[in-house]
């Protein structure tokens, strides 16, 4: 009998811990829930339905992740959900997609009625309707929007907001005195995002990659990727221990999976055929600007003293800056300096400035490259635009680097050993006050499940927490994506709507930390050249002066 009311006890009290143990772990996913519901409840405006998650795929293979990362994981994919059409008969007929032909947009008065001045919001109405000239009766088509002046080079982007009718509404801040132009653009249809979208879900390993596995006299290619369809031939598995990003190859038949020497772009599968290729045609849907249906421009007078500037009551945040006189200036960090060539050397002056990511990035290694006359560029026989690359100002002890990041990389071809990922080179660094870390992630990640992306940034960013726990005083900056040309093909691989996702997903997952933001989205949407993958040198230019104002901010910033 005493024997038994010990063990009863004993269960009693582990039964307690348990329950405890639940009720903590409860209240702490909770809490969890409760700060990314916020973080994307306050930097998001268009309604999202679909919250199915992006991806199931067979053949993809992803590690499993914490509790709180996989929360993370099904939060940001809700971030970004697209609102879905009704369904349509197979297959979709061209005349029931949105035209831009008979699409239109208004001017709304201001509201309380009188003129617009600076600091004001201006309303855009945006109607779309098919090629019959029918309105559209529900949403989820991709716009874009632009206020600008050519004579003045100014620009700032709109907001586009959803209405799931058929109908949005574009809101821009009215940062300059003067002429204002609004333009409106149809990225895709709302019917040519579902074709994007199955296609990721369908055929993640459109764009593939080989690599060639070499020892003493043999040699032999396989096909390499993220996600591998199973076949007969056994896997090597290159999955990084650090990081657990994935990358597999089929293992060559004679050799083992250590012989592998290099890497290089496959091919691409254009999948988007027949009747669907309708829906990605250049000068009829595929980023072609709507017309007005009244004035498209306003006159924007000055400031009016003491009166409340009127707010949009459809939109939760303004631009991260807007474009005057040809240069960018910020109105949610600091005040932009203008670097002339002789400002830079002694901005750098003793320190080591790290750049990784894609070519997007390299433009910036470039441009120093190109413009400081004492930076020598020290040559490591690296392969032409892959790099790795570093140059030298030895009298000003200036340090520039820079790294394509790892695989999926459309590159050339390039050693197996100089295949790096970011989190693993950030991880290597000692930081501080005179250690300026630049870094973007994004264009090669158009063909691949959106968790691909949302993993790489974890890893990232915990190498990123690490840094600045370490060595506070780093710079630390990250650029997003930016609209780019399109064409039927290159739409498969690289839409502005992946990129528009991607530039959401970064700036949720490092909101808060202690970074700064190059906002490549809307640098390239205010201005008035056309957008390019590698945006040209006067936007290059003025990422510049935003990189070097966060390295050696205005005084009083």
């Amino acid at each position: 009998m005493k024997t038994r009311a010990c063990t009863r006890r004993e269960f009693s009290v582990i039964f307690l811990f348990l329950a405890v143990a639940a009720l903590i772990f409860g209240l702490r996913n909770m809490e969890v829930l409760e700060q990314f519901q916020h973080k994307i409840h306050s930097t998001t405006n268009v309604t999202n339905i679909s919250t199915d998650p992006d991806v199931n795929h067979s053949f993809c293979t992803f590690q499993p992740l914490s509790g709180e990362d996989a929360l993370e994981e099904r939060l940001l994919l809700d971030s970004i959900a697209w609102p879905e059409n009704p369904p349509l008969p197979a297959p979709v007929s061209l005349e029931q997609t949105s035209d831009p032909a008979h699409s239109t947009f208004t001017i709304l008065p201001r509201r309380g009625g009188g003129q617009w001045h600076v600091g004001d919001q201006l309303e855009v109405m945006i109607e779309m309707s098919d090629f019959h000239g029918r309105p559209k009766k529900y949403g989820g088509d991709f716009l874009l929007a632009r206020l600008h002046n050519l004579k003045l080079v100014a620009g700032v982007a709109g907001q586009v907001v959803d209405h799931l009718n058929g109908s949005y509404s574009a809101v821009f801040s009215l940062p300059w005195e003067g002429d204002a132009q609004v333009k409106v653009m149809l990225v895709h249809p709302n019917e040519a995002i579902t074709v994007l979208n199955r296609i990721n879900r369908e055929q993640p390993d459109r764009v593939f990659f080989k690599s060639l596995f070499r020892s003493g006299s043999l040699s032999e290619t396989t096909i390499c990727d993220i996600c591998l369809r199973p076949t007969q031939q056994p896997l090597c598995n290159f999955t990084d221990r650090h990081t657990g990003d994935p990358w597999f190859c089929y293992k060559p038949k004679n050799l083992s999976c250590n012989a592998r020497i290099n890497h290089f772009t496959g091919g691409v599968n254009y999948i988007i055929k027949g009747n669907e290729t309708k829906l990605f045609q250049s000068r009829v849907n595929l980023k072609v600007e709507i017309r007005a249906s009244g004035p498209a421009s306003i006159t924007v007078l000055p400031k009016q003293k003491d009166q409340p500037q009127l707010k949009s009551s459809i939109v939760t945040s303004g631009p991260s800056g807007y474009y005057y006189q040809g240069t960018w200036r910020s109105l949610n960090g600091p005040t932009v300096r203008q670097f002339n060539i002789s400002d830079i050397s002694p901005c750098l002056k003793g320190k080591v400035v790290h750049m990784y990511g894609d070519s997007t990035v390299r433009q910036f290694f470039e441009y120093l490259n190109a413009v400081l006359p004492d930076l020598k560029e020290f040559n490591l026989h690296s392969p032409k635009r892959a790099g790795p690359y570093m140059a030298l100002d030895y009298a000003n002890n200036i340090r520039v680097t820079y790294r394509f990041h790892g695989p999926p990389l459309r590159i050339v071809t390039v050693p197996t050993r100089e295949l790096r990922y970011i989190a693993n080179e950030i991880d290597g660094l000692i930081g501080g006050t005179n250690t300026v870390v630049l870094f973007c992630v994004w264009a090669h990640f158009g063909p691949y499940p959106m968790e691909l992306y949302i993993r790489r940034l974890q890893s990232i960013r915990r190498a990123v927490v690490q840094l600045l726990d370490r060595a506070p005083g780093t710079v630390v900056i990250i650029r997003t994506g930016n609209p780019q040309g399109l064409t039927l093909n290159f739409a498969q691989t690289k839409s502005d709507w992946f990129s528009l996702r991607f530039s959401k997903v970064l700036r949720l997952m490092f909101k808060g930390l202690n970074v700064h933001l190059i906002d490549a989205w809307e640098m390239v949407l205010a201005h008035y050249l056309p957008h390019m993958l590698h945006p040209q040198p006067p936007i290059i230019k003025n990422m510049m002066n935003v990189i070097l104002s966060y390295v050696c901010p205005a005084k009083g910033n």
